[in-house]
């Protein structure tokens, strides 16, 4: 009798364990939560310059717990901010997602357009000028966006950058929040595109003043400042002070008077990037992210790092510096999310939206080529137009290392666009500072070498984007770049991006095959089984699929 019962009791908790798993293979496995990081201006050689002064929570965490890509690279020009956020989550290019440009010349009245500006929003917790943002001029959907179709819009997606348009781009067209910082008050804020009103977490969270705490006893060197091995002096004529510093020197004293003078200066510091990561965090609670099954989104921008290699170039002390005070965070914050979501449950990728050149002081300076290839280039060719057709501003303008043309102006005087367009690329293939000049419209047969045809095709949307483009030699920067750095160009200074995976279901280990920043979003897509972005063009990374 008692073996008849051991076995129906054993049959009885088979059918148990079957009819559970049975239970468990019936729905999709997904993480609770997917942390988007994107780090702005993060040259991919930056996990490894400063490597042996990362602690082991940060980047070395991601490096040796994760996954690594390390050939990762942007198929189009300009490598600007706005196509790099807008690409990553698209999986798309400028030619099809429709951003071409942090900002373009409208072609029909000739006025510049921001990306993101929206004149039919206005600003919520802010002035309509800082507030007046949407994404109505992305025309793809997002891996964001496919993510709330996919969950039928239960999924929460929230977008946190101290940049617009970094905030914006990334969460979609229909997030459950956008927020950016206001400059004028040093506050978080959004538009009347998402919400009425501010939800209550976030004026709580802007009523601490963080910032203010933040930059009240200036900034000064993590470590002594002689330890900084991986840099250039402190003090060289290429780098552009902080606020109303005299010299681009350490100790930055004077940073809580900046502060109070103009909030913006809190941007060019590391502490803009504490500052976000704090709100991220805020977000996480007050919108309670990753508290249940239904997967949700955090795109997160670190924007500073951008400011400080603008003002200061990748070879300075405060860029190093900047890494390293965000190495410290970044642990901060995973370990904030191992215990909030757990670790296990949640889905973290790491990128940039684009690098950074050398400064041309340190180009020079180190025997390289160099230079501004800008420098009188607009002047110099209307003069040579207007002596050519008698006509002045037959240029609009250069933007986005591209040649924009008067077209009324051409049509009205009856002129012969290709031939005024051959007269340009001519003339600016004489300049020893252009490598290549190409008309637009006819790339496709221009006689320029991969990978830079493919990129200029990607990057040109014919209804945004110039008629001419330039491309310039190595090392060649525009004029308004002579303090510090910029970034635009096909070469790999610009073009080379991080990307790492960590968290739900990612192996460790390391890939040194050419991918793309195209192939983010359909890898996120497979990780969710959702459908790929709607304009996606890249492919999915098998190897940290483990497929």
């Amino acid at each position: 009798m008692l073996k008849k019962i051991t076995i129906a009791a054993a049959c009885f908790m088979s059918v148990i364990t079957i009819s559970a798993q049975k239970n468990k293979n019936s729905q999709v496995e997904r993480p609770k939560l997917v942390v988007g990081l994107v780090i702005d201006q993060m040259r991919w050689d930056y996990l490894y310059r400063f490597y042996d002064k990362y602690g082991d929570g940060g980047f070395k965490r991601l490096l040796n717990k994760g996954f690594s890509f390390n050939n990762i690279m942007i198929p189009y020009v300009p490598t600007v901010t706005a196509i790099g956020h807008t690409t990553i989550y698209t999986g798309s290019v400028p030619s099809i997602h429709g951003i071409a440009g942090n900002d373009w010349t409208d072609k029909a009245t000739g006025k510049n357009v921001y990306c993101t500006e929206d004149p039919d929003v206005k600003g919520v917790g802010t002035n309509d000028k800082i507030g007046g943002h949407s994404p109505k001029n992305l025309w793809s959907t997002t891996i964001t966006d496919q993510l709330r179709i996919a969950s039928n819009f239960q999924s929460k997606v929230v977008g946190v950058s101290l940049k617009d348009r970094a905030s914006i781009l990334p969460s979609g067209h229909n997030p459950t929040g956008a927020f950016w910082f206001d400059e004028n008050t040093g506050n978080f804020v959004t538009s009347s595109y998402y919400m009425a009103s501010l939800p209550e977490w976030v004026n709580t969270f802007n009523d601490q003043k963080l910032a203010e705490k933040l930059v009240a006893n200036g900034w000064n060197t993590l470590l002594p400042i002689n330890q900084y091995t991986e840099s250039t002096r402190d003090d060289v004529p290429w780098e552009k002070p902080v606020g109303n510093a005299k010299t681009p020197t350490f100790p930055y004293s004077n940073l809580a008077a900046d502060y109070a003078e103009k909030k913006g200066v809190l941007r060019t510091t590391p502490f803009g990037n504490v500052y976000t990561l704090k709100f991220a965090e805020a977000a996480i609670d007050g919108y309670q992210l990753g508290e249940d099954q239904i997967t949700d989104f955090l795109a997160i921008n670190i924007a500073s790092t951008d400011y400080v290699g603008h003002a200061y170039g990748p070879n300075s002390i405060e860029v190093e510096d900047t890494y390293l005070r965000l190495d410290l965070e970044l642990a901060s914050f995973f370990k904030m999310l191992d215990k909030k979501v757990g670790k296990g449950n949640y889905l973290i990728f790491l990128s940039a939206d684009h690098g950074g050149a050398h400064a041309e002081g340190f180009m020079k300076e180190n025997k390289m080529m160099t230079g501004f290839f800008d420098d009188g280039l607009e002047k110099n060719l209307g003069e040579e137009l207007e002596k050519k057709y008698a006509a002045s501003k037959l240029i609009l303008g250069i933007d986005n290392y591209q040649i924009y043309l008067n077209h009324q102006l051409i049509d009205e005087k009856k002129l012969d666009e290709n031939l005024i367009k051959k007269s340009i690329i001519e003339n600016l293939n004489k300049d020893p500072r252009v490598l290549y000049a190409v008309d637009l419209k006819e790339v496709g047969s221009a006689p320029i070498p991969e990978p830079i045809k493919t990129r200029v095709i990607n990057g040109y949307n014919w209804q945004r984007s110039g008629d001419i483009q330039i491309v310039s030699h190595d090392g060649m920067l525009p004029s308004y770049a002579k303090k510090g750095t910029t970034h635009s160009v096909w070469n790999s200074y610009d073009a080379h991006i991080p990307l790492l995976f960590m968290g739900w279901k990612v192996p460790h280990g390391e890939s040194n095959a050419p991918h793309f920043m195209t192939d983010i979003a359909p890898t996120i897509a497979q990780f969710l089984k959702i459908e790929n972005p709607s304009g996606n063009i890249g492919q999915p990374l098998m190897e940290v699929l483990g497929k």
